[in-house]
């Protein structure tokens, strides 16, 4: 069950539990969002691969059902998350084909509608009919052959306290006469009090402090529960390096600092995921390369026919030997880009990132650093929206 409260939150980071009945009635939604993630993965060298992109960052929207209290919010950030790709559909096929401009105008509209929706009806968190039947986890389809069953739904709930009748004895009504009776007396209800001597008061008779007296008996006071300890790691994974039909597929290394691809081919791609404290060199010419929620990763490449792309990383350093015409980096922290004097014409795609410096040789060879800019700033002219950089000062 972890694993399918984790999917609708790893883009927050956020891991909730969700109670058993709404778990089991999630899994279908949970199953479809693995489906379109995994097709995306297996389809990276397709023409269409911006628009699998889109889909695939945004589809986990589908779990706002189990956030709360920002549901909108949440669909809202995965609709974000999809733009970048998006805006690249846009740009590919601005003069071309205007079915692509009619898809993604269709496609981010569902997403507009789905928080109007929220808004309207479910501003603070998925709510429930109070004149409809329960949901349990019986209401969820039923379950794989060979895999656990549902967990029985829960029972009826206990009947309401009759708050009418005598509370354990017959004198209940009287009991409670004699009570609102002595509240009525006001600064009279201290007069039945019995008066304490001074040689009855245990400050004054230190003596009275040793007596033992007996031990109440009873329910527990309420105790706050035991947190609970921290996740283990996760389980660490073999490293791969290996090519996989027309991928070179480079994961899970941990300090490898010679990793080379020397073979390759101009059909081929590059895919570097989860690596840390690596640095690998791609020789010769190559289709594309993409660096994917990699830390402390150094890449050096000589020609890249398509595109390089840098998404989800910290702290990386890309340098280009010959020539490639397009970098991007997305949702990333700390990047530096060694360009060659053959790819001084590259253009550089960023989003959501920050602390990226472009270093651009002079003709001694010495490198000039660049930072691209992170702030931005809006204007109306009257006509239209004009969106210019803006440096911070200081």
């Amino acid at each position: 069950m972890t694993e399918v409260i984790l999917l609708f939150f790893v883009k927050t980071k956020t891991l909730f539990l969700l109670p058993a009945a709404l778990t089991a009635l999630l899994q279908p939604v949970s199953k479809a969002i693995q489906q379109v993630q995994a097709f995306r993965e297996q389809h990276r060298t397709s023409p269409q691969f911006n628009h699998l992109s889109a889909v695939s960052e945004s589809v986990p929207a589908l779990g706002w059902v189990a956030m709360a209290p920002k549901p909108c919010p949440y669909v809202k950030e995965m609709q974000d998350a999809a733009m970048f790709y998006t805006n690249r559909v846009l740009k590919e096929y601005k003069e071309k084909d205007k079915t692509h401009s009619d898809w993604v105008k269709a496609y981010v509209s569902i997403w507009t509608e789905l928080q109007n929706y929220i808004k309207k009806h479910h501003t603070t968190g998925l709510t429930w009919s109070k004149s409809g039947p329960v949901a349990s986890a019986s209401a969820a389809p039923p379950p794989a052959p060979g895999g656990c069953p549902p967990p029985p739904p829960p029972g009826p709930p206990p009947p309401p306290m009759d708050l009418s009748g005598s509370s354990g004895g017959g004198g209940g009504d009287d009991n409670r006469n004699a009570l609102f009776a002595a509240i009525n007396k006001g600064a009279n209800i201290t007069s039945g009090l019995k008066h304490v001597n001074d040689n009855e008061k245990t400050h004054k008779n230190p003596t009275l402090r040793s007596t033992t007296t007996p031990v109440r008996t009873g329910p527990k006071p309420f105790a706050s529960p035991t947190p609970r300890p921290a996740a283990s790691a996760a389980t660490k994974l073999p490293p791969v390096f290996e090519l996989e039909g027309k991928k070179w597929k480079v994961e899970n290394q941990e300090e490898a600092q010679n990793l080379v691809i020397e073979k390759t081919e101009l059909r081929q791609v590059v895919y570097v995921y989860k690596c840390n404290k690596s640095t690998l060199h791609v020789k010769n010419k190559i289709n594309s390369i993409i660096i994917d929620n990699c830390k402390k990763v150094g890449l050096v490449f000589d020609d890249v026919v398509g595109i390089v792309e840098i998404i989800n990383c910290k702290d990386v350093k890309i340098q280009v030997l010959g020539k490639v015409p397009t970098i991007s980096i997305n949702k990333t922290d700390g990047c530096h880009v060694y360009l060659s004097k053959d790819s001084l014409s590259c253009e550089i795609v960023s989003a959501k990132s920050s602390e990226m410096n472009i270093l651009v040789p002079d003709q001694d060879g010495e490198f000039t650093e660049f930072p691209v800019p992170e702030q931005f700033k809006t204007i109306w002219d009257g006509k239209k929206l004009v969106t210019t950089s803006t440096e911070v000062a200081g």
